[in-house]
């Protein structure tokens, strides 16, 4: 019977295609049917050690969830997923589950993995469609109250963790909208805004307060909110500061982050412009500097706001590519360009300081550095221009020192990251927390969630118990 199971084929999620989605927003899988749910759950083999659930950094009850909705038992299967996941709508549409839970499934060994990730997708968006809108069961009121500062994926996951507790949660958000990268860095057709919206109003109708336009750090500092009766503090800030290559020609007009591009393209909406007023530099002829999930919405959303050409440079081969392969792929077939072992070296313009180019060398790969991964070095004599009038450099991001700045009795490393406890996400403050990227540098969301997992039970052991 198992090995049957195997040679199922795996379900394919339905796309837009390729040409007709490459300008527009919608998102780009469409979703399972019932039936197309139950056919791939019933791929699942019920492993008694399960490799998946190991590979998952919330640690979601994988085999569990399915069972459920192969059974056609949704109510069930959503509420076996909430006892692990607060955000399983989100994380079934952006996290890289080929190499955390599909990345160990045994049906894998033999064949394509069970679709988990599409899985725990449909299972969320059925409940927002069809469910009952029962909230998860709470635990008697604490009377302890907790300041999340940031509602991105870590901060979210913490106040849904707290709520369910017993704890009085309130989050304090920097931008006007919550959400943190899942609204300012992911695009509208990888994680449409609405399933955001979402999820956060479903921690609120849980109990969990929301304050927009709240910079913590400048606006208010941390001791102010515990002198505001707080018991608690987790910091879940993000690593929102823009990274540069400090190439000659920077300055040109038409030169930007990705941070800037996406954050006025997603949370500020300025794809819709004119009817929202937000502008956004059109480029005709872009390029994306760097190979990560960031720098392919990047290029992505470049081709939907009507651009002629988009390339990616990276300076390393594709088997060097950070981003995911999902993302790759769905790049390639929207006609985005790979300019790989590739290294831009500077930029060119005109006469009013606008962007017509740059200069680039061709590369190969040596010996491995540090990451592990084999040294880009430059091929003598082969420098070449590359026409552009709009780059986007998406090279990676730092911490933002606001917050950190003016909290000094909380401990830094020499990046500016937060230091922490491993196991609890305790900094050397006593009272605050801090976890995903602001601590980790830029990382995946599942990763900050799984953060935020640890440091809500260790902020209720302290609660309950003290430090």
């Amino acid at each position: 019977m198992a090995a049957k199971k195997t040679k199922t084929p795996r379900v394919a999620m339905p796309e837009q295609e390729p040409q007709i989605r490459a300008r527009n927003f919608l998102e780009v899988p469409t979703g399972y049917t019932m039936k197309m749910a139950q056919e791939e759950a019933s791929r699942c083999l019920q492993c008694k050690k399960p490799g998946c659930v190991a590979g998952c950094p919330v640690e979601v009850d994988i085999p569990g969830f399915i069972d459920l909705i192969a059974q056609g038992d949704m109510t069930a299967a959503i509420r076996n997923l909430w006892g692990k996941n607060a955000l399983p709508a989100v994380c079934g549409r952006v996290c890289p589950q080929e190499i955390q839970c599909e990345g160990l499934c045994v049906v894998g060994k033999k064949g394509e993995p069970v679709a988990i990730g599409n899985l725990e997708r449909f299972c969320a968006d059925y409940e927002r469609e069809y469910g009952t809108g029962e909230l998860p069961p709470r635990a008697e009121l604490t009377g302890k109250k907790v300041a999340v500062v940031g509602a991105g994926p870590s901060g979210l996951t913490v106040t849904g963790d707290l709520i369910v507790k017993g704890h009085d949660v309130t989050i304090y958000e920097a931008f006007h909208k919550p959400g943190g990268v899942l609204v300012y860095g992911i695009p509208e057709f990888r994680l449409p805004k609405d399933i955001v919206a979402q999820e956060v109003n479903f921690l609120e109708r849980q109990g969990a307060k929301v304050e927009c336009n709240a910079v913590i750090g400048r606006t208010i500092t941390i001791d102010e909110l515990f002198e505001q009766g707080f018991d608690a503090v987790y910091v879940g800030v993000g690593a929102g500061l823009p990274r540069f290559m400090n190439l000659p020609g920077e300055n040109y007009i038409g030169i930007l982050s990705a941070n800037e591009y996406l954050t006025r393209a997603n949370l500020m909406k300025a794809y819709l412009y004119p009817e929202v007023d937000t502008p956004i530099p059109i480029g005709k002829n872009v390029v994306v500097l760097g190979a990560g999930n960031v720098a392919m919405d990047s290029a992505r959303t470049a081709m939907r706001l009507g651009a002629d050409s988009v390339k990616i440079v990276y300076r390393r081969s594709r088997e060097e590519m950070p981003a995911r392969n999902a993302e790759i792929h769905h790049a390639e077939e929207e006609g985005i360009e790979l300019f790989l072992l590739t290294n831009p070296t500077q930029y060119r313009g005109d006469d009013k300081g606008r962007l017509t180019g740059m200069e680039c060398l061709r590369m190969e790969l040596g010996e491995p550095d540090d990451s592990g991964r084999r040294r880009p070095v430059a091929i003598e004599g082969s420098e070449f221009e590359m026409e552009c009038d709009l780059c986007i450099v998406a090279v990676g991001s730092a911490s933002n020192p606001l917050l950190t700045s003016d909290t000094p009795d909380m401990a830094l490393n020499k990046w500016g990251n937060v230091i922490t406890n491993e196991a609890t996400g305790k900094t050397t403050k006593k009272g605050v927390w801090a976890g995903g990227d602001i601590v980790t540098g830029a990382a995946t969301v599942i990763l900050a969630m799984g953060a935020g997992r640890e440091a809500a039970d260790s902020i209720h052991d302290y609660l309950t118990f003290g430090w």
